[in-house]
């Protein structure tokens, strides 16, 4: 699709060292001729979300990451169905009526991380991989027990601490391990430049039966991948969902 007229777009995070979308969504602009560009904003506290939108008159959709997919709510003036059901977003559409001033505008919030982790991790289900281990509590981890969901696959959240609904790292027992065969690290753990950390799960527990699905993409290979491979897990990163979400943002910025 051709845009008519200068447009920006851009990811709101802290930080962005890590980020992938700049480089994907410039790319595509040069290579389709689109007068658009991709901007990075590194603001350090979501309070400094509208400096952004009155810094910046042409922006017209934003991508939402760590650790803003669920401060970002309030902001919004709408929200997509799946993004209200999650209670995270990570995509932002400004939308302006014709002629309307620049400052004029509203704020809806979507939720593609959905799409892009159920599209990615589908292929890779089968028969013994019905019940998963959610790694993190945070705003991704909504948005895999939604995709988990819609492919029928039931789910438990860990964290450091338990509560209701939440089982903690220290309850990883053999017979949990055993019978959830899929485990999907949704925390930063492990992130460049950290790249020595990893969750706390027993990994001598896993087997060649396991999917281990890292929702992180830089490095390639975490420690999280790399530990749970030396016992034979099947291993998979984030990047083909970042990309399966970032096609799904532009069609939400341009429908």
């Amino acid at each position: 699709m051709k845009i008519e007229h200068h447009r920006v777009y851009g990811l709101i995070g802290f930080p962005l060292s890590h980020s992938f979308s700049r480089g994907f969504f410039n790319d595509k602009f040069a290579a389709e001729g689109i007068d658009a560009e991709y901007v990075n904003f590194e603001i350090p506290d979501i309070g400094d979300l509208m400096e952004v939108f009155d810094e910046t008159p042409d922006l017209a959709g934003l991508n939402v990451t760590i650790p803003y997919k669920e401060q970002i709510i309030p902001y919004m003036d709408s929200l997509d169905e799946e993004a209200r059901q999650i209670g995270a977003v990570n995509v932002v559409k400004v939308v302006r009526e014709d002629g309307a001033s620049d400052d004029d505008f509203t704020l809806v919030g979507y939720n593609s991380d959905v799409v892009g982790f159920r599209d990615s991790i589908s292929p890779l289900l089968n028969a013994e991989r019905k019940r998963a281990l959610i790694l993190g509590t945070g705003g991704a981890s909504k948005a895999v027990a939604r995709g988990l969901e819609t492919l029928g696959v039931e789910y438990v959240f860990v964290s450091r601490t338990r509560r209701n609904g939440v089982v903690a790292y220290d309850d990883l027992t053999l017979e949990i391990i055993a019978s959830h065969k899929i485990i999907v690290n949704t925390t930063p753990l492990g992130m460049y430049p950290h790249v020595d950390e990893c969750p706390d799960i027993p990994y001598e527990y896993l087997t060649p039966d396991h999917l281990c699905y890292d929702l992180l993409y830089n490095p390639d290979v975490t420690l999280f991948m790399k530990k749970a491979s030396e016992y034979g897990a099947e291993t998979k990163n984030g990047l083909e969902m970042l990309l399966l979400q970032a096609f799904e943002s532009w069609k939400i910025w341009n429908k």
